[in-house]
């Protein structure tokens, strides 16, 4: 397995801030350290705002890559 190879999948396309980051802290917090998270998002708020909450909260920003249906794919790394 790649070290960035997701362990988990969240899709927040349909969720609205705050919930996006929300959902996405919850999904971080059922892995172990050092896994990633597959975050699919939509929007220019989330795309903005849940990388951000995601290092606060001590967790590395891997990649976020804009898909051709003007969504976003982020990677994040949890932290220990």
């Amino acid at each position: 397995m790649s070290s960035s190879t997701p362990s988990a999948v969240v899709d927040i396309r349909a969720e609205v801030c705050p919930m996006t980051y929300v959902r996405t802290k919850l999904a971080l917090e059922s892995l172990g350290p050092g896994q990633v998270l597959e975050v699919r998002l939509r929007g220019d708020e989330p795309r903005r705002n849940v990388p951000a909450s995601a290092q606060q909260d001590g967790h590395a920003v891997l990649s976020l890559v804009a898909q051709a249906d003007g969504s976003h794919v982020l990677l994040l790394r949890k932290g220990g």
